[in-house]
């Protein structure tokens, strides 16, 4: 039965789409602030290398063990209400990270209340953008990802300065508040879910059965989780780099390590989904190729920050780095969903996210560890080769199982539709 609706200015597809980009914003933002007021925190804390890593490897931990049931939910129940209840919840916890007093309260507030609450975020967004968008999938899909590096951006700069001018806590309370604003502002705007069979998803058994299967869907969580892992260590680490290796504030440093970087992939991430949707029209695994080739060219800008160069040719690095990786984004999940039944896409989001993440916990640990007792430039540098890692295993997907996943997924959507 349609409803009548007043005439709307902006289709709720991509009104969606705004609420969805300012949430993810926030999502990133209240992630990066730990990293950019690391130096700060862990001077007033006393915290080691190693256990400031260990803070940062245990938040992505918390998130990858906790994103497969809310991979689930989002197929389960309304996604509406898993968005802002998650918001709400991380905001919650960013706050109360900033009256952090030792290792264990950051390890229990920052890492597992944190990491647990984004983790109901990307499932049911990322499946609720792919039900609002058919033909324009990749492109609503990159649009949002640019949220990501708007947030890490802006957070790297106002996170810096507040903790320049005010101490580290303040950041940590101001970006928590602003977010809990925020998710009463989507509970206000986002409508309720079309007719869904509310609490009766499909069965788990099956879905498992469903991803297991498919040997693409995991040599594309494997890639993933060289793209996180690299992204993590990065996140973490690079404001503390800068600011030791030049000598810079931390408003400089968080501003410069996130900046140039993020500015090229919301370059890349528009062109990517553009190129993705295009390529895809002639051949759905052209859009594995594209994230292959992505990653790949990549990698030798990564090498390049751990060397022994100037500002400028970091900056440079960073951009190109940046660059590649926004085209690799576009593709995420528009080449999961493509050997993914779309009644399993919330739950295979949420099951390749948790494999990415457990491999990407590794990286701020492992960095930390590189810093302390090899140097913080070997341990950049050598990120290199998991990017090469992650191309790879894509460039096998596309060759070996990719047609064969195709086509089963699509056999059974169009029995499901008879």
């Amino acid at each position: 039965m349609s409803m009548n609706r007043e005439p709307e200015f902006l289709p709720y597809r991509w009104e969606l789409l705004v609420w969805l980009w300012l949430a993810f914003v926030f999502n990133q933002a209240d992630r990066q602030v730990f990293g950019t007021v690391l130096p700060q925190l862990t001077a007033d804390l006393g915290l080691t290398a190693v256990e400031a890593g260990l803070v940062a490897s245990v938040f992505t931990a918390a998130l990858a063990l906790t994103v497969p049931f809310a991979g689930y939910a989002g197929d389960c129940w309304d996604r509406k209400r898993i968005v802002v209840g998650s918001l709400f919840a991380w905001s919650a916890a960013t706050m109360l990270t900033g009256f952090g007093p030792s290792l264990a309260y950051l390890l229990v507030v920052r890492s597992v209340a944190t990491g647990a609450g984004e983790a109901f975020y990307a499932p049911s967004a990322n499946s609720l953008i792919a039900q609002y968008h058919q033909e324009t999938r990749a492109r609503a899909m990159a649009i949002h990802q640019t949220a990501l590096y708007a947030g890490v951006v802006g957070s790297g700069f106002v996170a810096g300065w507040i903790a320049d001018h005010y101490g580290w806590r303040m950041s940590f309370w101001l970006f928590g508040a602003c977010g809990i604003a925020l998710a009463g502002l989507l509970a206000w705007r986002l409508r309720p879910e079309p007719v869904r069979t509310r609490g009766k998803g499909p069965a788990l058994r099956t879905v498992l059965a469903s991803v297991v299967a498919r040997p693409t869907v995991w040599l594309l969580a494997f890639a993933f989780g060289c793209m996180v892992f690299v992204n993590v260590g990065y996140l973490t680490w690079m404001p503390t780099f800068l600011h030791e290796r030049f000598a810079i504030s931390l408003a400089s440093a968080g501003f410069s390590s996130m900046f140039y970087h993020h500015a090229a992939a919301m370059a890349g991430v528009v062109v990517g989904g553009h190129l993705s949707d295009r390529l895809a029209a002639a051949r759905p695994g052209r859009r594995l190729d594209l994230q292959a080739a992505a990653l790949w060219l990549g990698a030798p800008f990564l090498f390049l920050l751990g060397a022994e160069v100037a500002p400028a040719l970091v900056y440079f690095a960073l951009a190109g780095f940046g660059l590649f990786r926004g085209i690799y984004d576009a593709g995420i999940y528009a080449s999961l969903f493509e050997v993914i039944e779309p009644r399993f896409h919330s739950s295979a989001a949420g099951l390749v996210i948790a494999f990415a993440f457990l491999i990407g916990a590794v990286a701020p640990l492992a960095l930390g560890a590189a810093k302390q007792y090899l140097g913080l430039s070997a341990g950049l540098s050598s990120l290199a080769l998991v990017y090469a890692g992650g191309g790879s295993s894509i460039l096998l997907a596309s060759r070996r199982f990719f047609a064969a996943d195709y086509q089963t997924v699509h056999h059974q959507v169009m029995e499901c539709r008879e």
